[in-house]
C-alpha cells in the first residue's frame, strides 16, 4: 500500500483514484455483446458462455432436479447459518414497509402515495472467483417482501456447467422463480432484451465486475432500470489510537480478497497506526488462501495519515466509500458527519463482514464514488411510488381558482378550462 502523510487537499483525487478502466473502453467491449444477444438471443449466449466461461452449454435453465440435488449437497451447518442470515435480512427489510401515505393538503383536497412492487426483476449473482450466495439473500429477500411477481436469477456456470450448490439452495429458500446458468455482460443483455429462454425484466439488480457494471448502465439506454452502478468492491477504514490494528488489517484484507481490482483505503490519525496496521496486514496476508488476489488489490490501495479529524472526515466524504468502517473514539460523532458512504460500520466490534452476510443490512452498495448520489439496495429499490389524488366538490372550489391562475400564466388554456368547466357546473347546481 502507498503511504501518504498529511497530503494536501489537491492531492486527494490522485491518491483516491480507483483502479478502473475508462467507461468508454469498457463500453466498447460490452456493447457488441449486448447487440449480439439482442440480435441472436440464445445462440449468442451459447457462444459467449463458451468464449468467456469456457464451457459449452445448450440449456441454461436450472431444473428442479438440479436444485434438489444442490440442497442435499449443502452442509447442514451452512444451511443453518443461511437461514439465520435470511431471518435478520427479512427483519430489517420488512421494517422498511410503510403504510399508505394520506395527506389532506387543504380542505377537500386529498393526496395519497403507496408502494407498488416492480413486476419483474432480474438478479445477477457473481460466480467468478467466489460464489456469492449471500448476494442471493440480499437481492431476493427484499424482492419477495416487496411482492415482485417474477424474480429471475442469472449466475455464471463453472467449468462443468454447474452452479454452486449454496447459490441454488439459497435461491430456492428465498423463493426465486427462475434460475439460469449464464453470467457476465451476456446475462445482463439477456435480462435486458429477453431471449427464447430468458425473460425480459423491468429492473436489474446485483454487483459484478466492470463489464457487468457497464452492461447494466447500457441496459438503461434500452429502457430498463438498474439498482445502481456497483462494480469492484472497496472499503475505507478510519482509525485512531483506539483502533485495534489486527481488526483494521482483517477488515482491509476482507475486501482485498474480493479481487485484484478491489481497493482498500486506510485513513489514520498517525503514522504509528499505519505502521502497526501494515505489519498486521503482512502477517495475516500470508495465511490467506486468496493471498494472490489480495496482494494485487493492495497494490491499488493507499494508507493516508491525516492528523486533523475534520480533514479526515472531508477526505472520507470525498472518497464516498462503498463500505466505511469507523474504528475511532466516539465513532457516532464521526458517523453523523458522513454524507457519502454506502454503509457505515461503527466501532471496533463491527466488522464489514457482518454486513456482508448476516447483520440484516444490505450488502449491495454503490461503488466507485457513486455513494455520493446512490443508495444501497433496500425495500424501496423494488417498488414504485404511485401517487393518487381525490378532490371533493368543496375541495375543487378551494383549489380550482389557484390552478386557473397558474395555468393561465403558463399560457395553457386547456389546463385552465378543465377546471373552469367543473367550477361552472358546481356553481349552476
Amino acid at each position: 500500500m502507498i503511504v501518504a502523510i498529511n497530503p494536501k487537499r489537491e492531492e486527494w483525487e490522485a491518491l483516491l483514484k480507483r483502479p478502473t478502466m475508462e467507461l468508454e473502453t469498457i463500453e466498447a467491449i460490452v456493447k457488441p455483446v449486448m447487440e449480439a444477444v439482442k440480435a441472436d438471443g440464445d445462440q449468442a449466449l451459447i457462444d459467449f458462455t463458451k468464449k468467456f466461461d469456457g464451457v459449452e452449454m445448450t440449456n441454461f435453465v436450472v431444473s428442479s432436479a438440479e436444485v434438489n440435488e444442490a440442497v442435499d449437497l449443502v452442509p447442514e451447518e451452512l444451511k443453518a447459518a443461511i437461514r439465520i442470515a435470511k431471518q435478520n435480512i427479512e427483519t430489517f427489510h420488512r421494517a422498511q414497509k410503510g403504510e399508505v401515505l394520506k395527506v389532506e393538503t387543504m380542505p377537500g383536497v386529498n393526496c395519497y402515495r403507496k408502494s407498488v412492487a416492480i413486476e419483474k426483476v432480474g438478479l445477477y449473482i457473481p460466480g467468478g472467483t467466489a460464489p456469492l450466495f449471500s448476494t442471493v439473500l440480499m437481492l431476493a429477500v427484499p424482492a419477495k417482501i416487496a411482492g415482485c411477481k417474477e424474480i429471475v436469477l442469472c449466475t455464471p456456470p463453472d467449468k462443468n456447467g454447474n452452479v454452486n450448490p449454496a447459490i441454488l439452495f439459497t435461491a430456492q429458500l428465498v423463493g426465486v422463480t427462475k434460475i439460469y446458468k449464464v453470467g457476465g455482460a451476456q446475462a445482463i443483455a439477456a435480462l435486458t432484451f429477453g431471449t427464447a429462454t430468458i425473460p425480459k425484466v423491468n429492473k436489474i439488480f446485483g454487483p459484478g465486475n466492470q463489464f457487468v457494471t457497464a452492461a447494466k448502465q447500457l441496459s438503461t439506454k434500452y429502457g430498463l432500470a438498474i439498482d445502481m452502478p456497483a462494480g469492484p468492491s472497496e472499503v475505507a477504514v478510519y482509525a485512531d489510537e483506539t483502533a485495534v490494528p489486527a481488526f483494521v488489517a482483517a477488515d482491509l484484507l476482507s475486501q482485498a480478497e474480493h479481487g485484484a481490482d478491489s481497493q482498500v483505503v486506510l485513513v489514520a490519525s498517525s503514522e504509528e497506526i499505519v505502521n502497526a496496521v501494515q505489519q498486521e496486514v503482512q502477517g495475516q496476508l500470508l495465511v490467506l488462501p486468496r493471498e494472490g488476489l489480495a496482494s494485487k488489490a493492495l497494490k491499488n490501495s493507499v494508507s493516508i495519515v491525516l492528523e486533523n479529524r475534520a480533514q479526515a472526515i472531508d477526505l472520507l466524504n470525498e472518497y464516498g466509500a462503498e463500505h466505511l468502517i469507523l474504528c475511532v473514539e466516539k465513532p457516532w460523532e464521526v458517523a453523523d458527519q458522513i454524507i457519502n458512504a454506502g454503509s457505515v460500520f461503527i466501532g471496533n466490534y463491527t466488522p464489514e463482514s457482518a454486513g456482508d452476510y448476516a447483520s440484516g443490512t444490505n450488502h449491495t452498495l454503490p461503488t466507485n464514488g457513486y455513494a455520493k448520489m446512490y443508495s444501497g439496495v433496500s425495500l424501496d429499490s423494488y417498488v414504485k411510488k404511485i401517487t393518487y389524488q381525490e378532490i371533493t366538490k368543496e375541495g375543487l372550489k378551494n383549489l380550482g381558482p389557484v390552478v386557473e391562475i397558474m395555468a393561465e400564466a403558463e399560457l395553457l388554456e386547456a389546463h385552465k378550462n378543465a377546471v373552469t368547466l367543473r367550477l361552472k357546473s358546481l356553481n349552476n347546481v
